[in-house]
């Protein structure tokens, strides 16, 4: 099994079918000891790329509540060197931020050449919550997707390679970790009573999600649905497509300086 990009030409639809893994799919030790090969080629392209400096990686996550978001960056992530690595979260914008367009506060986190970047919750905030809520109207979400659309391009011209990862969970595995969030003293503080709010509006969500997909996967950044409801079989897919996309990108270690190769330290 093996992620493929979302094909905006094909329909799209997020049903809880999609959320389990279908196909052959490895289990057990076998699925740990390939999420850790995938897992170290990570590192050791990270350090090429890092001394590369030609290319930036930028990961975007999202998913409902629940999905995963902070479970894969601490397993995939686990063996980056974090002087290569940027984390950041999105959450509702400051009234600073909202002074400025929706994508102002998201560009001063993109990672710099030769960096990891990843977005926990990103700029897609700012369509699925606002359209969900009905605080924008539909002329403005499909406006907000070209913006995006041509800033990632933007990125793209500048060397940011860009995946991005929608974690897709059923809503009976969502309820199973909420609940589970709520007996357990030491996931308490996650859980928000929002939460439960946005799990009423499931449908909405998906519906949100789905057009998200459809509108912005290009073949500059495109999106990957995830079936999430499995963690190491989640964790496998994203390691996986992370590292095979560092390896296309021919990194190299940069020559050294000849000034330095005639050094005479006698």
């Amino acid at each position: 099994m093996k992620l493929k990009p979302v094909d905006p030409k094909r329909s799209i639809k997020l049903d809880d079918d999609h959320a389990r893994a279908h196909g052959r799919v490895k289990s057990g030790k076998s699925l740990e000891r390939a999420t850790e090969k995938h897992v170290k080629r990570i590192s050791d392209l990270q350090r090429v790329l890092y001394a590369d400096a030609r290319y930036a990686l930028l990961i975007v996550l999202q998913g409902r509540d629940a999905s995963g978001k902070d479970g894969t960056i601490r397993r995939v992530f686990t063996a980056v060197n974090p002087q290569g690595c940027t984390v950041a979260s999105f959450k509702a914008p400051t009234e600073l931020e909202q002074r400025h367009d929706f994508l102002w506060r998201v560009h001063a986190q993109v990672p710099q050449r030769g960096m990891i970047g990843i977005f926990n919750r990103s700029h897609y905030e700012d369509v699925l919550v606002p359209r969900v809520h009905g605080s924008i109207t539909k002329k403005e979400w499909l406006a907000r997707y070209e913006e995006i659309n041509d800033f990632e391009k933007m990125l793209d011209h500048n060397g940011v390679v860009i995946l991005k990862f929608m974690l897709h969970v059923s809503r009976e595995e969502q309820k199973r970790r909420l609940m589970e969030r709520l007996a357990d003293e030491t996931k308490n503080w996650k859980f928000r009573v929002g939460d439960l709010d946005d799990r009423a509006k499931w449908d909405d969500f998906t519906k949100a999600y789905e057009g998200v997909l459809k509108n912005t996967s290009t073949k500059w950044a495109p999106w990957y649905v995830v079936p999430a409801d499995d963690k190491d079989v989640r964790d496998w897919l994203i390691a996986r497509t992370i590292a095979d996309a560092l390896d296309k990108l021919d990194l190299r270690y940069p020559p050294a300086d000849p000034a330095v190769l005639s050094l005479d330290f006698d």
